[in-house]
């Protein structure tokens, strides 16, 4: 725990922890299918891995940095790092007990057998080698290396492997698990109404003598390493940045390490001689299981048909407006429209941008591009809307991590065929989810626009909880047509008066709405603050939120991820009630309600209270004008408030109690009810 200036904050990758914790947790709840269990484990492991590759490296880099400035930050890297390793070491123990003491035992409740090397070796003997002979042996790498000597074998990034150690103790073995180029599950064989699968790395594992015909195998232990994420630019090289960072995506594979995941069965000695090999020190050795990569199991075999395995199917909803509607642009004229997802589909964005690319009447689309999808509806109707003669202008952000490389693809695409395509700045992400269109109606120029919470990708907005504003007020559009022009470099500074518009007016007016909290309680009238976000971490936000709570200002909060605030400190934060809702869908909607004096002010949309959202992303929050729309989303808020069944309370102590649902109280899950809900709505 840090202190600024007096006051308490925890630290955003001790807490970010226990955000992982929780995920942990929905994968050993009982009440949950199966088959989420599972995906929460590959969640859980997913997020891990993440973890490694972003923010254990940045605090590694910290060691480069000069040890006068790392006194100021009063951080020690390693010894900080050190404290990470001993809960992540926890959590690898308590995913392991819930693995095999608990999935395993089910899988095979239900027909289904994962089978260990032992059984395999016992019983599938046969199935296996002849499955690996035929699917698998031509994948196969097979390295040896000396023992305690540096070597110039590279282990490649997230890939899994096998080090093999022989009578001879000089040397070792090094084999790759093709995890990359097959499905890591196999099933070997079917008996009656009995499916047996396998990893894929069993089955290497099998045949390592044969691999090395002049060797005694002695044993071998599964190994996996994660190296650096970040891509390191030199700013000042000429160049575009998306020519730069294109050119750079093959140094992430090769990038620093970060953790070397090794069984821990692995011989005190033999780690040792991996170490030394791989050039590496104590810090970065991490004990796992005998299996690697749980994330594999997003694509764990559904072989049985059983439904009562998985979660019950959601049918979308349909919206009553937009689904009676021939044009939108009519529609959203008369009136603001709301959507959500995963509850609705995302059709909706994209029939929008379809009926725009069509519409004789429209003359411009302007869009941001955080995560573009593979392929979609989405990207044909800008492509079409670009054969159709419309302008279009497609700002691309090149450094949304992990999706560069696509990013860029659809960018170049997008410029093939016409559009003005921007890309994003060195030091400045955008993180705004926003669309405009404009039609010319009886001579004048008429703006529409949509503005989310979610990326516009059709993919993610199965699986994330998001919110969606179409709108054509006049003074909302102007405002996002100023953050165009910014984005466009023909404006500096966009002037808004109504949307919030990072780095530019956010954090001052959030800023400005606390103090005006506090200004009410102290006067002894009503004042509250409720915010739904994925993380807090800004402490410039947190100290005024202190000293909200503090005045009497009562703090309702839902921070999904991680919050450097704690909440329910005698003295500091008493009036501030946390909690963080996990279940089967990602919750990412932002939502900020200020009680304002009895006139309660909203908005919505991509910032939460971090400071790279206020002060250093082109983020953007809309203020919720329209009182049904108002109501609407109110509504929600308060269902999610009053979650009793997938809500966690956030604690000084860090362990993620379940909130408590009192005798004869009613069971709230929040996200059921909200489906429910909006079905009834939108009859």
């Amino acid at each position: 725990m840090e202190k600024q200036e007096d006051y308490p904050f925890q630290h955003r990758d001790i807490n970010w922890l226990s955000f992982n914790d929780r995920v942990l947790q929905e994968a050993a709840d009982k009440s949950n299918p199966l088959f989420e269990r599972l995906k929460f484990i590959a969640i859980f492991s997913s997020n891990l891995d993440e973890y490694f590759r972003v923010r254990v490296s940045q605090l590694r880099q910290l060691k480069r940095v000069d040890k006068s400035i790392r006194k100021k930050l009063a951080l020690k890297p390693s010894k900080f790092v050190k404290q990470l390793l001993i809960k992540v070491s926890s959590q690898q123990e308590e995913l392991g007990d819930i693995f095999f003491d608990q999935i395993i035992p089910e899988l095979k409740k239900n027909n289904i057998e994962l089978l260990n090397d032992q059984c395999i070796r016992d019983c599938f003997r046969n199935a296996a080698q002849e499955y690996y002979q035929k699917n698998l042996k031509e994948f196969i790498k097979v390295n040896i290396v000396q023992a305690s000597k540096s070597s110039e074998i590279f282990l490649e990034n997230q890939h899994l492997y096998y080090l093999v150690t022989f009578e001879d103790e000089k040397q070792y073995g090094i084999v790759n698990i093709p995890s990359d180029r097959h499905d890591r599950f196999i099933e070997l064989k079917k008996d009656q109404d009995t499916f047996y699968i396998a990893f894929v790395d069993d089955l290497v594992k099998l045949n390592l003598a044969e691999l090395f015909p002049n060797k005694k195998v002695k044993d071998s232990y599964s190994i996996k390493l994660s190296r650096d994420a970040e891509l390191y630019l030199d700013q000042e090289i000429d160049g575009t940045l998306a020519d730069l960072i294109y050119e750079s995506l093959s140094q992430r594979d090769a990038g620093q390490i970060t953790r070397l995941l090794y069984d821990k069965k692995m011989p005190k000695e033999v780690r040792k001689n991996l170490r030394k090999s791989l050039g590496l020190g104590k810090i970065d050795m991490v004990a796992g299981g005998t299996y690697h990569n749980f994330d594999d199991f997003f694509g764990f075999p559904d072989i049985t048909n059983n439904s009562r395995l998985h979660a019950d199917t959601l049918e979308p909803i349909k919206h009553k407006k937009l689904e009676e509607a021939s044009s939108y642009f009519e529609l959203i004229a008369i009136k603001d429209q709301l959507v959500h997802f995963p509850f609705m589909s995302f059709d909706y964005v994209q029939n929008f941008i379809d009926q725009a690319s069509q519409d004789e009447l429209v003359e411009e689309i302007k869009i941001s591009l955080y995560r573009v999808a593979e392929e979609s509806a989405l990207t044909d109707a800008l492509l079409t809307a670009l054969k159709n003669g419309k302008k279009v202008t497609v700002f691309v952000e090149a450094k949304a991590r992990f999706d560069e490389e696509n990013n860029i693809k659809w960018g170049r695409i997008f410029e093939k065929h016409g559009a003005r395509v921007i890309y994003s700045y060195p030091r400045i992400k955008v993180h705004s989810k926003v669309l405009l269109i404009i039609r010319r109606e009886k001579g004048k120029k008429r703006r529409y626009a949509y503005i989310g919470t979610g990326n516009f990708n059709a993919k993610t907005s199965k699986i994330y909880c998001d919110h969606g504003l179409f709108t054509a007020h006049k003074k909302i559009t102007k405002d996002l047509l100023r953050t165009f022009k910014v984005l466009q470099g023909e404006l500096i500074i966009p002037r808004a008066s109504h949307l919030l518009i990072s780095p530019f007016t956010t954090r001052s007016t959030i800023e400005n709405l606390i103090r005006k909290e506090i200004n009410l309680a102290k006067s002894g009238k009503e004042s509250s603050i409720t915010a739904k976000m994925n993380q807090l971490e800004d402490s410039g936000i947190i100290k005024l939120l202190y000293q909200a709570s503090q005045a009497g200002v009562k703090i309702r909060m839902i921070v999904r991820g991680f919050s450097c605030l704690i909440p329910q400190l005698k003295g500091i934060s008493e009036n501030i009630e946390m909690t963080s809702i996990v279940d089967r869908f990602l919750e990412h909607g932002r939502i900020y309600k200020f009680n304002n004096d009895g006139d309660p002010i909203m908005f919505t949309g991509s910032a939460d209270w971090m400071s790279r959202n206020l002060d250093r992303r082109i983020e953007v929050l809309t203020p919720i004008y329209d009182p049904d729309i108002f109501e609407e989303l109110d509504t929600i808020l308060n269902i999610q408030l009053k979650d009793n069944v997938k809500a966690r309370r956030h604690t000084p102590e860090e362990n993620n109690p379940m909130v408590k649902r009192f005798k004869n109280e009613v069971s709230i899950r929040s996200q059921k009810e909200i489906y429910n809900y909006l079905t009834a709505k939108n009859r």
